[in-house]
């Protein structure tokens, strides 16, 4: 056993004896963990510490300088302006980024977004991006800049010289049972939110059963905490919680969702992708200080009306090598899942219809697999009746295990349940 592992070993004792690590101590078991100087099982023994007894804001805002400073990181100043970015703790039918960046960018923001792809039951945008013929994620720092440059906006894969430790440390984390932690999420999140360099960043923090925080009091944490972690470090933050009990786009699956976006930006589609993709980009306005919240709203809705938004998301696709026309917006009959009673939808469980696309994608080829997936037919608080489809499982052929997860998904009873708000919460500096 090496020193680092003996110091690793011992602020992992300190932390469950509920003592504050101080900022070197934190950076430099990073630092030695990322160099191969800490072996994973001393490092697993710190992360089950934190997971037991927490961090405080210093210290979780220490892990996250420690993982920034362990590569890369972008500089904007020779844009002469502000760069937002904007990040999403994952959903379902979560198509937002490819409605609100084109939509801030229309207005006038730069929109610099590194994405990720598909985690667990929730979808990617990078994967969504790959339905267009052509079109390419994979941009090198240089490439990323300069696109932001010339179209106002870019999305693409985060580079791996960007936060290595971060990405170390949370395969760790995946193995050792340790991802749930507030801190580490948070730190985890906006090292590489950090790392990219934007002056500004909007947070979606997604609530419900679709999403990995499932309560609005972990949610709110987690906002205030990434917040709180941009603010000290230098960054203007918003974070905004919102609902993901059901599904918020009207369909779950990569080209399923990326053609609910096109409905959107052409005027028509989701109302609920639309509401939550809409007050994301004011947002982004707003704490980039291109716009007010009042005058970011009227800005906003004339993009939509004019089409400027969907010429916006069409050049950006363009320069990353893609044709948006070349894209294939007809999709199979699909079966419908019916109701089974009379009465009104209580629940359309987005978690379930997650779990039903995951499924649909095995053993199919990488382009079949984006194609297939879930419309949502209607919607909770909407009245149904017996045999009346609810949800679509879209492929060529039917699946029986998929059609029983997804009518399990549904509920349907007497009563009409209370409509829920779709932005829950804005979460500002504190």
């Amino acid at each position: 056993m090496s020193r680092a592992d003996d110091d690793a070993r011992r602020l992992a004792e300190r932390k469950r004896g509920g003592a504050t690590l101080s900022d070197r101590e934190i950076e430099r078991l990073i630092s030695a963990y990322d160099e191969g100087g800490v072996d994973d099982e001393a490092m697993t023994a710190w992360l089950r510490a934190v997971c037991a007894a927490g961090m405080d804001i210093d210290e979780t805002t220490a892990l996250t300088r420690a993982m920034v400073a362990s590569g890369e990181t972008i500089d904007w100043s020779d844009l002469g302006g502000p760069v937002v970015d904007k990040h999403s703790t994952g959903g379902v039918g979560d198509a937002v980024t490819l409605v609100a960046v084109p939509l801030a960018a229309a207005c006038g923001a730069r929109v610099a977004k590194l994405s990720g792809r598909a985690l667990g039951h929730t979808g990617g945008t990078l994967d969504k991006i790959e339905c267009v013929p052509g079109a390419r994620v994979e941009l090198s720092i240089e490439e990323f800049k300069a696109q932001v440059e010339l179209v106002g906006c870019a999305v693409a894969a985060a580079s791996v010289a960007l936060a290595p430790a971060d990405k170390k440390l949370y395969a760790l984390r995946d193995r050792s049972g340790t991802v749930a932690s507030i801190p580490l999420i948070a730190a985890s999140i906006m090292s590489k939110k950090i790392a990219a360099g934007a002056s500004a960043i909007v947070l979606d923090v997604k609530v419900g059963a679709g999403a990995f925080m499932r309560e609005m009091g972990e949610a709110r944490e987690l906002a205030r905490t990434m917040v709180e972690i941009g603010a000290k470090m230098g960054k203007r933050v918003r974070a905004l919680l919102t609902a993901m009990d059901e599904p918020l786009a009207d369909a779950a699956g990569d080209a399923l969702e990326l053609d609910e976006a096109l409905l959107v930006l052409e005027g028509g589609g989701s109302s609920r992708l639309r509401d939550v993709s809409r007050a994301v980009a004011i947002a982004m306005l707003e704490v980039c200080g291109v716009a007010s919240i009042g005058e970011g709203q009227v800005r906003i809705d004339t993009a939509l009306r004019s089409g400027a938004a969907r010429r916006k998301l069409e050049a950006m696709v363009d320069a990353q090598g893609g044709v948006l026309d070349h894209f294939d917006r007809k999709f199979p009959a699909g079966t419908d899942v019916a109701s089974a009673s009379d009465g009104f939808i209580n629940r359309i469980d987005a978690g379930a219809i997650g779990e039903s696309v995951v499924l649909a994608k095995r053993g199919r080829t990488a382009e079949d697999a984006r194609r297939v997936g879930v419309r949502v037919l209607r919607h909770v608080g909407e009245q149904a009746s017996v045999g009346d489809p609810i949800l679509r499982y879209v492929a060529l052929e039917p699946d029986q295990e998929i059609l029983r997860l997804l009518n399990q998904a549904v509920k349907v009873g007497m009563t009409k349940p209370q409509e829920r708000l779709l932005v829950l919460d804005i979460i500002s500096e504190l």
